[in-house]
């Protein structure tokens, strides 16, 4: 990642806004950055997710990460997950 993050990731809400984040890593706060981008989007007022992607090292999401989209999105949003060289690795859901 550019900024030296471990993760980047993005949703789109229901009125096509994205938001980006990458992962938070601080003495008293660490976040994952789908939960990161996830927490800007309920911040901004967002009340349902079309999709979320991931961009790791990763093989798959996690489970904390699926779960925080589901519960913005519901169980069928979908979830992308790319490895650090643009690949698709998986498409799964929220659910």
């Amino acid at each position: 990642m550019r900024n030296g993050v471990a993760e980047g990731a993005a949703v789109r809400d229901e009125t096509g806004r994205t938001y980006v984040a990458g992962t938070v890593e601080l003495a008293s706060l660490k976040l994952s950055a789908l939960r990161t981008a996830v927490a800007m989007a309920v911040a901004s007022g967002a009340t349902s997710l079309e999709a979320a992607a991931v961009v790791t090292e990763a093989e798959s999401v996690r489970d904390e990460d699926r779960a925080a989209v589901r519960d913005l999105g519901g169980a069928g949003t979908p979830v992308l997950v790319a490895g650090v060289d643009g690949v698709l690795r998986v498409s799964v859901t929220a659910g």
